[in-house]
């Protein structure tokens, strides 16, 4: 976790080079008085796929909200935002006594956060956050789910009494991407660096994003366009997997170090609505399962509303 954060440190340090990088009253004060405000509902669920597999990370829900001032040059924003992401074993129909010890453990992430984030005409910005919340039974992980399938008349998950133990939470995160490289007049090809440290969650992420289409000069400017996204994260923390940082879980499973990712999808941004929806691909969390086992399949959804 020290490498880790030594290594977020010095991305904060070349990040704040950036013009904006920190937030302040004034600017927020100026984005709330002659800003508009966004609202997205954004949900990530194995489900949406419309299979039977229904493990791993099995469910985030998230609710958006933004203040953002958009000028032909630039895009600011302040947020904030409350999310639930929940975790199971490779298949929740098994009961406790079948799950496989190199499974993944039932877990709940229950959280709200706060962002600045900046946006340059060409493809540049940055975005520097916080979120604190609970993780474990507090989060309502075994409740959600629950009702949620038998809402959908879907199999009840079996073993949320397995659970990780709970633990109070808090993760920094920050963002950096430069500018973009134009292929032609209606394709690019963008880069981002990601990070984040706490008690929770602490990695690192590079990433490149393909776009095709009408391209929008900023998140919040209208554009229609189809795009790839190929992602590598390295790992030094995962409660998820390992439990929460100040707890002693004594599991077996260790966290892979190196994870890919990869995503197809389609986003539009109009005026005032938006809509996003993509199929993603991610490799094996758990060094002791293969991607053939372990890997990752789950689709995407945003709505949003611009007022």
């Amino acid at each position: 976790m020290r490498t880790s954060l030594i290594a977020t440190l010095s991305l904060f340090a070349f990040s704040a080079q950036a013009q904006d990088f920190f937030p302040s009253i004034q600017e927020y004060q100026k984005v709330q008085a002659q800003g508009r405000t966004s609202v997205t509902l954004d949900v990530e669920n194995d489900s949406l796929l419309l299979k039977r597999d229904d493990g791993f990370y099995t469910s985030g829900n998230h609710l958006i909200v933004r203040q953002f001032l958009a000028t032909p040059q630039q895009s600011t924003a302040y947020a904030w935002y409350v999310g639930q992401d929940l975790y199971t074993a490779s298949d929740i129909k098994l009961r406790p006594g079948q799950i496989n010890k190199f499974d993944h453990p039932y877990a709940a992430w229950l959280y709200a956060g706060v962002f600045k984030q900046v946006q340059n005409k060409g493809g540049s910005g940055t975005k520097l956050g916080i979120e604190l919340g609970c993780f474990g039974p507090c989060a309502a992980g075994e409740w959600t789910q629950t009702n949620l399938h038998r809402l959908f008349n879907q199999p009840l998950p079996q073993a949320w009494s397995t659970q990780l133990k709970q633990e109070w939470g808090a993760v920094l995160n920050a963002e950096f991407s430069p500018a973009a490289w134009n292929l032609s007049t209606d394709s690019d090809l963008g880069t981002r660096f990601k990070a984040r440290v706490g008690n929770i969650f602490t990695d690192a992420k590079t990433e490149v994003m393909w776009r095709y289409g009408r391209l929008n000069s900023s998140i919040d400017a209208p554009g229609s366009f189809v795009f790839g996204r190929a992602e590598i994260k390295a790992v030094g923390y995962n409660a998820s997997l390992q439990g929460g940082y100040f707890r002693d879980q004594k599991l077996v499973i260790n966290p892979n170090r190196v994870i890919p990712e990869v995503e197809l999808g389609y986003q539009y941004r109009g005026d005032t609505w938006g809509f996003y929806a993509s199929v993603l691909r991610r490799g094996s969390e758990i060094k002791e399962l293969s991607n053939a086992k372990g890997a990752q399949n789950f689709a995407k959804l945003q709505l949003t509303y611009s007022m």
